[in-house]
């Protein structure tokens, strides 16, 4: 028997992804709505209820409208939107943050997919202050860049619009007021005091993201190198099939679009004595949301958590 799978905003940027991903699998059936009616309440209820699955790739009050809709207890709920990455009761769609958290997911009907930027800050600050390497109250800040796709469709059309102002051109920064969506959930999954000094800049090309965090090594644990963090972080996603520790430190440049179509996140490390650089790379299309999704429904199907996916 097959699988089967609803998309409620197959259409969108994340659902579009998901679906190419999907539809090629041979275990699964993907219950397609009617173009005319996909935003007819009555008609997506019918098919989210019929489903074993659905992913949910809407804003986030659209999200919350849509699990209200559900009936069928037996329907479990993959949400890629920011609605319920907080929430208790949610499982956090990160597996390789802890066996905790791939516990959660193989059990829950309830998973939150993380947010691209929010992947990249969790994946390097979480072991940290869960080992007591970073203190709970340090003052983190965090640089991050993206390809416009990230924006979704609306800032799609911007970047991809003839005449558009000279400004996109060139890297831009944004959300200059501490508002970010993704912050609340930053600080919330990497159990810090407060929330980061975030820095979030959009560019010029279509996909991929690199996350950095600088820190000062007087404010971590005792003896932290560049060596000794490289160690613990190879350690830490040891036999991880997406999580890839670079053992040596970049040199030169790193681009932010080095491992898009992929589901690959990769960490780099580097600095001196004083002050040490932590990078994420990731597809913000990828890791940081169709192909989170997708390894999430793996792990609660119960099988290789790569199935479609490119590693």
């Amino acid at each position: 028997m097959k699988t089967k799978v609803y998309i409620d905003g197959q259409e969108g940027t994340t659902g579009l992804k998901i679906v190419e991903r999907l539809e090629e699998r041979s275990d699964i059936t993907l219950l397609k709505i009617d173009s005319a009616l996909r935003k007819d309440p009555q008609e997506r209820q019918r098919l989210m209820n019929q489903s074993e699955y659905t992913i949910l790739c809407l804003p986030d009050v659209a999200a919350i409208e849509a699990v209200s809709l559900i009936e069928n207890e037996a329907v479990k709920v993959i949400d890629a939107s920011t609605a319920h990455r907080t929430h208790e009761e949610w499982a956090y769609g990160f597996p390789e943050l802890s066996s905790q958290h791939r516990q959660k997911i193989q059990s829950s009907k309830r998973v939150a997919v993380p947010g691209c930027y929010a992947s990249g800050f969790a994946a390097l600050v979480y072991p940290l202050v869960t080992a007591g390497i970073l203190p709970q109250d340090y003052p983190i800040v965090c640089h991050a860049t993206s390809g416009y796709s990230g924006g979704g469709k609306q800032t799609i059309q911007a970047y991809e619009a003839t005449p558009r102002p000279i400004e996109y051109e060139a890297p831009r920064l944004y959300a200059l007021e501490q508002q970010h969506k993704h912050l609340k959930e930053m600080q919330f999954v990497s159990n810090l005091d407060y929330a980061p000094i975030f820095n979030p800049i959009i560019a010029d090309y279509y996909q991929g993201m690199t996350v950095a965090i600088p820190l000062h090594t007087r404010l971590l644990a005792k003896g932290v190198t560049v060596e000794t963090l490289q160690q613990f972080f190879m350690e830490h996603y040891a036999n991880q099939s997406f999580i890839k520790v670079s053992p040596t430190s970049p040199s030169g440049f790193l681009g932010a679009n080095g491992v898009v179509d992929s589901n690959v996140l990769e960490i780099y490390l580097s600095g001196h004595e004083e002050q040490i650089l932590l990078v994420a790379r990731l597809d913000n299309l990828g890791k940081g949301a169709s192909g989170a999704a997708v390894q999430c429904l793996n792990i609660m199907m119960g099988i290789d958590e790569t199935t479609s996916l490119k590693e």
